[in-house]
């Protein structure tokens, strides 16, 4: 019984440990891409946590619905959304959202690491390198989230020219508290584990069944 429980202890401590761990993909996405930016004699962007929840409800204005990102079909959230909808959620004063000089954006049914989803998902054609290396940004946003916990996952990226400290302001210096999904520039944890427990939870049972009944309980 005492092994058993000993188990269970470990089992708890690495669920808590994969969930908790301090590692943000947006955080990740936004240094690979200013990396990339700054090796090709751009200059680096300030990464705005206003912007970075704005990028994550534009996520969600998608409800799930992958087919609407890219392709001749393709659609994006109505201006105004920003600030009727994505400001309110966000807690980010409407009167200091900024203009959107380019935006990334990706899905698909798999997550994938940042580094991948940056080369394999965001940029994948002239037109993504030209918004990449624009110099007409200032500041940048990024998030991921998956739905409902789970695929499909999105990738997006936004980008403004507005000013650092003034533009995108949040109440207070902090963010709504938004589930799911992660956004940049908040030094958050938030892990792929976090957008998916379902799989890690399985395993845990899973490994604790098998060491019960061989211990014959």
């Amino acid at each position: 019984m005492a092994v058993v429980t000993w188990f269970l202890v470990v089992a708890l401590l690495f669920v808590s440990a994969s969930a908790d761990g301090k590692n943000n993909p947006a955080d990740e996405l936004v240094s690979i891409l200013n990396s990339n930016r700054t090796a090709h004699k751009s200059t680096a962007l300030f990464d705005n946590p206003g912007l970075g929840c704005i990028a994550l409800q534009y996520i969600k204005a998608y409800q799930g619905r992958c087919d609407d990102v890219g392709g001749s079909d393709a659609k994006k959230p109505a201006d105004a959304e920003f600030a009727e909808t994505f400001a309110p959620n966000c807690g980010v004063q409407a009167s200091t959202l900024g203009p959107i000089t380019g935006r990334l954006l990706g899905c698909q049914s798999k997550y994938v690491g940042a580094s991948e989803a940056f080369s394999g998902l965001l940029i994948h054609n002239s037109k993504s390198l030209e918004i990449l290396y624009s110099s007409n940004h200032t500041e940048v946003g990024a998030a991921v989230s998956g739905t409902d916990g789970g695929a499909p996952y999105f990738w997006c990226v936004l980008f403004s020219n507005g000013k650092r400290n003034s533009s995108f302001v949040l109440d207070g210096g902090v963010a709504k508290t938004q589930r799911p999904g992660c956004f940049s520039g908040t030094n958050d944890d938030c892990s792929s584990a976090y957008m998916s427990q379902g799989p890690l939870w399985s395993t845990v049972v899973g490994i604790l069944i098998a060491v019960a009944y061989a211990l014959g309980f």
